[in-house]
């Protein structure tokens, strides 16, 4: 036991060489690869055999592709309806389950179990649902309650696939929002609430000056998520219209796999992916400096 503590007694290993073991995993797994997509952002790499370095050359292409600007604007749109309809309904669901009712535990589960399953299943489930055959899906069920002339073709119909899209993702995240939100509802000391209805505030007045300040680190969380989660989005898409009909629900991130994968083009797809990735980055610096202040401020 003595030589045990004399052993252990001495000077300790220092921390950087702990740490070293995963510090070099990260590299190779993660910094590496990275800094080699940045490079053949700059060559007309196919995929196979070597490369040329074209310098601009993919980034003047990208300027002037029509498809891909097309694509930029489908995912700012996709993003900004996720972003508000799914924290608007994550909001609503956590007030809704916050509240003493018996069921309050089971509706929990149930508003959050999409969230845990695959989003390729959930693309092929709401394939289904917007079935163009007026008695199948979502069309037999406006069919059934009267509703028959507000069938549509909703992910064939060009004005219609990107934010039948959304409604999908809509679908499958509020509960994750919901979650988050109910953490910052558990959080709110009840005191705070007690005492303005004890000086006469109403609901709305208890939600808008209490509730909803206390609430900015869970709605900063929940934007960030869902604003991240909006500019990347490429599962439901490709497993539900392909990006079609046309370019009509193309984002960035089919683009670029579209590029690589189907045309071969890996120099101009790391190009693009270079592109999303500091539009992701840059978005996501500026929401969190306002967030962030708005939680001081609050």
């Amino acid at each position: 036991m003595r030589r045990a503590r004399r052993r252990w007694s001495g000077p300790s290993a220092p921390p950087w060489l702990l740490a070293a073991p995963a510090l070099v995993l990260y590299g190779l797994v993660v910094l590496v690869p990275a800094a080699a997509g940045v490079m053949y952002a700059f060559t007309d790499w196919s995929g196979i055999g070597g490369f040329r370095f074209t310098g601009l050359d993919n980034f003047r292409t990208l300027a002037h592709d029509e498809r891909t600007l097309d694509s930029l604007g489908n995912t700012l749109l996709l993003t900004v309806a996720i972003v508000v309809v799914q924290n608007g309904i994550g909001l609503l669901l956590a007030l809704g389950v916050h509240a003493r009712i018996r069921s309050r535990a089971v509706l929990r589960v149930v508003f959050f179990t999409p969230a845990v399953v695959s989003p390729v299943m959930v693309a092929f489930l709401w394939k289904y649902v917007y079935n163009p055959d007026p008695e199948a899906g979502l069309n037999g069920l406006l069919g059934a309650v009267g509703l028959g002339g507000l069938r549509q073709d909703w992910l064939g119909d060009p004005s219609l696939a990107l934010w039948s899209v959304a409604a999908m993702v809509v679908w499958q995240y509020a509960g994750y929002s919901m979650v988050v939100f109910l953490a910052g509802l558990e959080g709110i000391p009840a005191e705070l609430e007690e005492a303005a209805t004890i000086d006469g505030a109403g609901r709305v007045q208890r939600f808008r000056y209490i509730t909803w300040p206390l609430l900015a680190p869970a709605l900063t969380v929940n934007v960030m998520l869902s604003t991240i989660g909006g500019l990347k989005l490429f599962d439901q898409v490709i497993a539900a219209t392909n990006g079609g009909p046309g370019t009509s629900s193309e984002t960035l991130s089919t683009v670029l796999y579209k590029e690589a994968f189907v045309y071969g083009k890996f120099g101009y797809s790391t190009t693009v992916a270079l592109v999303l990735a500091l539009f992701v980055a840059a978005i996501s610096l500026v929401q969190i400096r306002y967030l962030r202040a708005r939680e001081v401020s609050a």
